[in-house]
């Protein structure tokens, strides 16, 4: 424990003066609004490292994290441990919304009663049955139900926690809100909410208006902006900026840090969709070849139906044996904590050069284990899984190698998770303290290796294509968000791509262009034919987005 004044943040980071007053309050719930790529996630990071090493948080209470992606989660967990080391960040829990509710439901399942009552080996499925089974649209109400309804469990809960991070909080619903408002409304928990209003692309999903001042009045919170944005170089800030003019003008970035020339925007056009396609498949094996590029830092964005747009690209893309994967196809098995699990552990054994699965896996399976294992016996804990994995490559070599069977592959899975335990494959997500959860994504994750495997039969290029960092991604502007790239393609700034309201349209491009640290690159074409077998509504005929491609002019 060191004394609040002496705390510096971990590995050397400078902060902005708001992200600097935002780590170290004590007292006062926040809501911090940020630009993409200002360092939000890097901020809830930091004030963790802050709470713990100073006991700002003082033991035994815990910090709680909730996000609402799987990965988030999983990023914040992985960030928190780097920043304050393994014995100290296991009092911090990061959690979805619904993973948190399913964890309050599991604990306090006596509090529901009459047709809510639960069993205790409950299921989580598709369908209501009394007292057996629930849906996973039914967690976040039950858990409302019981903590309003139980001070039992209410204070269980706030008695557990000190601090509470909200993070992406613009893209919070009502019943989520109503969720946090049971629990720690008019208690002495201090809350900080994070995120960035002009990425709020979850209206669809019943996010609220104005959330950040409807949270700063209920619960009384200090409002503060963040600026700076640590992605983008300042060619790239400056455009961002443009669009920021418009959007919100009170979060407009000073001068001072949008100057430099570094960064590249480019804004090409096209005939037709065929030459658009061919020259973007050249300029991508350039950067590849030349620049050394890795592939998962590459990304070719579509304001909606990314599959319709590339098609003609996809071709262009493997004629020069470049390896892509579509985000919206795989419909994001990755970020499943089982599935990422199980692929990384495939490139290990079966991948002859793959340091990042190999980090991922370790990290994953000793963060798993820790409960189990005293601090000096870590090291013998990672020589044991490393004897591991030496022995299954060798059984691999005598039988096909990366030419093994499918059901070669299986095998070896099974026997992986049987030697991780189901306990510990539980740990990986509360989730997956459903049984029926569980063996769905194990089901869903055989049925990808296997669909993998039939369309590339070298399993390490097979299992490679479905990483992050192995492929060239396609994706939607939606999927896109929080994610960041070295190179961003933006495919088809066309007027009959973007829909919606002007804003909506506005902050989806915003989004888009903010996923990319050094190069962006605008596409249009004048003509795009209609893709085989779409039936839907199509324009064969094109005109550029001149307010949005006019962003970047004298930029």
């Amino acid at each position: 424990m060191i004394p609040t004044d002496l705390w510096t943040p971990a590995d050397g980071l400078i902060l902005e003066p708001n992200a600097e007053r935002a780590v170290r309050e004590s007292s006062e719930n926040l809501a911090l609004t940020a630009g993409p790529g200002a360092g939000k996630t890097e901020m809830l990071a930091q004030r963790a490292d802050f709470l713990l090493r100073t006991g700002t948080c003082r033991y035994p209470h815990r910090i709680l994290a909730i996000s609402f992606k799987t990965d988030a989660c999983r990023n914040l967990k992985e960030r928190v441990s780097r920043r304050c080391g393994p014995a100290l960040s296991v009092r911090f829990d990061s959690y979805t919304f619904h993973g948190f509710a399913k964890r309050i439901i599991d604990r306090f399942r006596p509090a529901l009663t009459g047709r809510d009552r639960l069993d205790h080996d409950y299921t989580i499925g598709t369908e209501r049955i009394e007292g057996r089974q629930i849906t996973f649209g039914d967690l976040i109400p039950l858990a409302t139900q019981i903590v309003e309804n139980s001070k039992i469990a209410r204070n269980a809960i706030q008695l557990t926690y000190r601090d509470v991070f909200l993070d992406e909080f613009q893209d919070c619903t009502d019943s989520q809100y109503e969720l946090i408002k049971a629990i720690f409304l008019d208690t002495q928990i201090r809350l900080t909410a994070v995120g960035d209003t002009k990425q709020r692309i979850m209206g669809w999903a019943g996010a609220l208006d104005g959330i950040f001042q409807t949270f700063a009045s209920d619960f009384n919170a200090t409002g503060l902006n963040m600026y700076r944005n640590f992605r983008s170089k300042p060619r790239l800030l400056r455009l961002q900026n443009e669009i920021i003019k418009i959007l919100d003008p009170a979060s407009v970035m000073p001068p001072d840090q949008l100057q430099g020339g570094a960064g590249e925007i480019h804004i090409l056009n096209f005939e037709n969709s065929q030459e658009e396609a061919e020259v973007l498949a050249l300029m991508i094996a350039s950067w590849i070849e030349t620049e050394k590029i890795p592939l998962g830092e590459i990304a070719i964005l579509v304001s909606k139906q990314a599959e319709l747009y590339t098609d003609k690209l996809v071709v262009a893309l493997e004629s020069h044996d470049i390896p892509i994967r579509n985000e919206s196809q795989l419909q994001d098995p990755l970020s499943e904590p089982l599935t990422r699990l199980i692929v990384d552990y495939l490139l290990v054994v079966f991948g002859s050069r793959q340091p990042a699965g190999y980090i991922r896996l370790m990290n994953q399976i000793l963060e798993i284990d820790f409960d189990d294992l005293d601090l000096a016996d870590e090291l013998k804990q990672k020589n044991d899984w490393n004897r591991f994995f030496q022995s299954e490559r060798k059984l691999v070599e005598l039988d096909g190698g990366a030419k093994a069977s499918f059901e070669t592959v299986w095998s070896l899975i099974e026997k992986f998770i049987k030697r991780i335990g189901r306990r510990k494959i539980v740990a990986l997500s509360p989730e997956y303290e459903s049984t029926f959860r569980r063996k769905q994504v194990f089901r869903e994750a055989k049925e990808i290796i296997r669909k993998s495997l039939a369309m590339e039969s070298n399993i390490e290029e097979a299992i490679g294509h479905l990483t992050d960092d192995q492929a060239v991604k396609v994706l939607t502007i939606h999927k896109s968000k929080g994610l960041e790239f070295d190179t961003v393609i933006i495919l088809g700034v066309e007027n009959q791509n973007f829909w919606g309201t002007h804003d909506e349209k506005l902050c989806a491009f915003f989004v888009g262009v903010s996923r990319a640290k050094k190069r962006l690159v605008m596409t249009c074409s004048s003509e795009r034919p209609r893709p085989d077998g779409h039936t839907g509504t199509w324009h064969k005929f094109r005109e550029p987005q001149e307010e949005f491609l006019g962003f970047a002019e004298g930029i």
